[in-house]
């Protein structure tokens, strides 16, 4: 009986090894950094890991009105948190609220009095937000204070999800981004935030993502509109080296890079850069019509001498 066991444990072994092996041969996720199987299998559980603590965070971000796995997810298929951070674009549909549906029986209706059963944002005042008789969510007491100066002190708590998702996973840019956008904008600490962003870069050095945020907070807050246009054009040139390969292209991210690069250049009056980053960012933007508008703006600006030429709007170099 003992050998019929052992027998047995080796055939299927064996087979494991079989089916795995060609698997991991043909599959090229982490092949590159490591030849060790079992490495690769746990790295997939550590990608798993870290998606599990991003959206912690979100759910966090929620006060604890979020979805499950058995609930309507149309209003919740991008990360409110992050798409809020511009980290992401926003693929949401439906209504925020209506995902737990009418009660099912009377049990369930009165279990929703002790668990949270409404939707609210930590930066809106969180949990302390609840809705009058307009259906409109009001706050009072401390948390309207909180609202009044933009920040509500909740918010620090999702920074642990993110922490922990970003070490799982360094590779999952939009953590480094989405922390980044909340260390700096919400909580006013804008050296962590460009710190956290750097670590993102070594780990991604191809990230135009990355790369954009950097150019903000050189931007926004260091006040160097020099180096902003640097971190941005930098950006730009990633995105056309790797996005331009694929057949769905980032264009959320190039209208991003591009509206930055042409509202500065429209600052400092490089009329010519404004233009050419315009005409990025139309081919880029679900509303082309509105920059065209733009445009004509800024072509009106300029000594009629100094026209330039509209640049083709193709997101190639």
């Amino acid at each position: 009986m003992p050998h019929t066991a052992i027998v047995i444990l080796f055939l299927t072994s064996l087979a494991l090894v079989t089916s795995l092996e060609p698997w991991f041969q043909s599959w090229q996720g982490n092949r590159a950094q490591s030849a060790d199987l079992l490495a690769v299998l746990l790295g997939d559980a550590r990608r798993a890991f870290a998606n599990h603590f991003f959206i912690k965070a979100d759910a966090y971000f929620h006060s604890g009105y979020y979805p499950s796995i058995f609930d309507n997810r149309t209003a919740f298929q991008t990360p409110h948190m992050a798409a809020d951070a511009g980290a992401l674009e926003e693929k949401n549909t439906g209504e925020e609220d209506d995902f737990l549906g009418p009660p099912k029986d009377w049990i369930d209706a009165f279990g929703r009095r002790f668990r949270p059963a409404s939707h609210t944002h930590l930066d809106h005042g969180g949990a302390h937000t609840h809705a009058h008789g307009d259906g409109q969510p009001h706050t009072h007491g401390p948390a309207a204070k909180e609202i009044e100066l933009g920040e509500s002190q909740d918010v620090r708590e999702i920074l642990p999800w993110l922490r922990a998702s970003a070490a799982l996973d360094p590779q999952k840019v939009e953590t480094y981004t989405t922390t980044a956008y909340w260390l700096r904008q919400r909580m006013g600490k804008v050296a962590e935030a460009e710190a956290f962003l750097r670590d993102g870069l070594r780990a991604n050095p191809d990230s135009h993502e990355i790369l954009f945020e950097l150019g903000r907070i050189a931007d926004e807050h260091r006040k160097d509109p020099a180096r902003a246009r640097n971190l941005w054009k930098l950006a730009l040139a990633k995105w056309q080296k790797f996005e331009l390969q694929k057949k769905a292209p980032d264009t959320f991210s190039l209208l991003q890079i591009a509206s930055h690069l042409a509202l500065l250049a429209e600052r400092e009056s490089r009329w010519d850069e404004c233009l050419h980053y315009l005409g990025l960012w139309k081919a880029a933007s679900p509303q082309p019509d509105e920059i065209e508008k733009r445009i004509t703006e800024v072509r009106q600006k300029i000594p009629a001498a100094n026209h330039a030429k509209p640049q083709a709007p193709n997101p190639k170099p």
